[in-house]
């Protein structure tokens, strides 16, 4: 069912419900036969009003926030399984009551919290917290040091060398994050450096979290792979194995529609300026950086075709994304549709410039555009005092 982006607001966030349920049935399937737990991460997709359809599939989510922690509570109804890299005193009571699971980024954390927890599980024995530390690998293929948690003096996770021969007493799992939108093919190659270093300690945990990463629901991801692998460390080291997935529940699930507004000519370079962001409302696309594709673009420059370099709204000089060619010129008032833009983009949103943030709305899958959220001044003042 084709959607007429036209008759949508501008700029929005449009997830397609019909993708979301896609994706999630491929996971289930995988959580299903691989015998494991795959649970959403907040900090890739937190679009609360499609929570209802995620919790028709997944057994969990997981947090890096009280904040976080709380929109789990509220709209999934489960506790969550957190991690933070430092908790806060005046939140960790908190955080205890509200999560399942709880892991440390540090030794010296666990130490720090680790009576508040055995008070509160010796006080709720039926809602006991089970705890995991963090580890560090020290092996990742993520190519972008932003993004790469093993590059030296990262502070997240342990490695081998603070750790004695048995897990510290209270510790019951084992978590590692080490991948960005990878294939099962380097998760392979990850857990051979972690059973390098960790695998005795494997042995002595209840569960494993293999963190985020693992982008099963793309196009030629190798599932078989990841399902045998799972299989592998829950018979060798006997425990319970947990995925938490942020792109791929929500991978190529939506778009974020604009407007030409202006087109110029810059130099020799025509120019077109969208009533939407990349700074702003796309910030990836500059961090990462990657060039978002765009519905009926061509990606890269045709020779002989209309060619743009799309401008943001903002005042900053680099809120712009180049070069994209068309089967016909632009024109003021063209609606312009980024695809895959609900994963990692609507959670990273600001309000620079005093830019209105995108609408959100869902396309349902009976054939109905939902709008969800509307903003204005209102949200722009209330970031700021």
């Amino acid at each position: 069912m084709s959607i007429d982006f036209t008759t949508l607001p501008s700029p929005c966030f449009v997830l397609e419900e019909r993708l979301l349920r896609q994706n999630l049935q491929l996971i289930k399937g995988v959580m299903d036969e691989a015998g494991c737990q795959i649970i959403l991460a907040l900090k890739g997709f937190s679009m609360f009003s499609a929570f209802p359809i995620v919790r028709e599939y997944l057994p969990g989510a997981t947090a890096s926030s009280l904040n976080e922690i709380k929109l789990i509570n509220e709209y999934l109804e489960y506790p969550s399984h957190t991690y933070i890299p430092a908790y806060k005193d005046n939140e960790f009571d908190e955080v205890l009551e509200r999560s399942s699971h709880i892991t440390f980024n540090s030794l010296s954390q666990w130490n720090r919290f680790k009576d508040k927890v055995s008070a509160y599980n010796a006080a709720h024995p039926a809602a006991s917290v089970s705890c995991g530390i963090r580890v560090n690998p020290q092996y990742s293929e993520v190519d972008t040091d932003m993004y790469n948690p093993c590059v030296p003096g990262s502070r997240l996770g342990v490695t081998r060398d603070h750790f004695g021969e048995t897990l510290p007493e209270g510790i019951e799992g084992i978590h590692f994050h080490t991948l960005c939108e990878n294939g099962s093919d380097v998760l392979e190659r990850t857990l051979e450096a972690l059973e390098a270093r960790f695998g005795d300690l494997l042995h002595q945990a209840k569960w494993l979290n293999m963190g985020g990463g693992h982008l099963m629901t793309r196009e030629g991801y190798d599932i078989p792979k990841l399902i045998q692998l799972v299989k592998r460390l829950k018979e060798k080291y006997q425990l319970e194995v947990i995925l938490e997935p942020g792109s791929a529940i929500a991978w190529r699930t939506g778009y974020l529609t604009s407007t030409v507004l202006d087109i110029v000519n810059s130099q020799g370079i025509e120019v077109a300026i969208l009533d939407t962001s990349f700074a702003a409302h796309m910030p990836d696309t500059l961090e990462m950086p990657y060039k978002p594709r765009i519905l009926g673009a061509y990606h890269e420059p045709q020779a002989g075709k209309p060619t743009y370099r799309l401008g943001g709204m903002t005042c900053l000089a680099g809120d712009f994304m180049g070069d994209y060619s068309f089967d016909q010129p632009l024109e003021v008032g063209q609606t312009l549709v980024f695809d895959d833009m609900i994963h990692y983009t609507m959670v990273k949103t600001t309000t620079f410039n005093g830019v209105n943030l995108p609408s959100i709305g869902i396309f349902q899958q009976n054939g109905t555009f939902k709008l969800v959220k509307e903003y204005g001044y209102d949200s722009f003042k209330d970031r700021l005092s």
